[in-house]
Formats: C-alpha cells, structure tokens, sequence
C-alpha cells in the first residue's frame, strides 16, 4: 500500500495555505473568484460570517450563498440557507475555492411517479374499483 494522499491545492497543501494572507491565497483561485477578492473584496455579510467561524461556535448559519471557501473554514460546519431551510454543510479541503451555494442546492429533484388517471388513451378504460 502506497503512503496516504496530501491535499494540495495548485501545489500548496492545507497548512501552507492557511498561513497565507487572503491576498496571496487568491492569486491562486480561478479568474472569477480571483477578481472578486482582489478587485471588490469581501462584502460586509462575508466579513460578519469570517467572524463568527473565527469566534469557534461548531455550526453557524449563514445566507451568505456567495462566500468563497478559504483554508480557514475548512474542518467548520455552516448552515446554508436555500430558500427553505439551513442545509448543513461541513466544509472539506476539496472545496477550497468554489462557493457556499454550490453546496446546499435551492430545487428538488424531480422524481416522477406512475402518471394518473387519464393521462394516457388507455388509462381512461381503467375500472376505478
């Protein structure tokens, strides 16, 4: 058996990702979530969120659909809202970088069932007993 997996993130792993300022951090995120810290930086919603998963509560609800994960929320767990209700989620290393909301998805799936009387020619020849 091989030795086990490090996360790295574009060659950095968890620990050295962590000690670095939001700045450099960024530069190593995809075009959009790059721009969207170095040029507008974090909204105010996302900075009362920052504080709260810093103050150590272990499940913090948020709204805030839009906050890019950093290394420092990786290990908390965060109640995001769809629309509906605070969907759990526990952040991992493998979602540094992408969004809140990618997480806590806002529609069912649609399942479908038998269809109903008369939705079919045939069905309407089907006794009701």
């Amino acid at each position: 058996m091989g030795l086990p997996r490090i996360f790295t993130y574009r060659g950095k792993t968890l620990e050295e990702m962590k000690k670095m300022t939001l700045e450099e951090f960024a530069r190593l995120l995809p075009a959009r979530e790059r721009r969207s810290l170095l040029k507008r930086g974090l909204t105010e919603q996302q900075k009362i969120l920052l504080k709260k998963l810093r103050s150590g509560k272990e499940f913090v609800k948020t709204h805030v659909r839009d906050m890019i994960i950093i290394p420092e929320m990786v290990g908390k767990k965060i109640g995001v809202y769809n629309g509906k209700e605070f969907v759990p989620v526990e952040i991992k290393p493998e979602m540094i970088g992408h969004r809140l909301g990618e997480f806590a998805p806002t529609r069912k799936r649609v399942k479908h069932s038998s269809p109903g009387v008369g939705a079919t020619r045939s069905s309407k020849f089907v006794p009701l007993k």
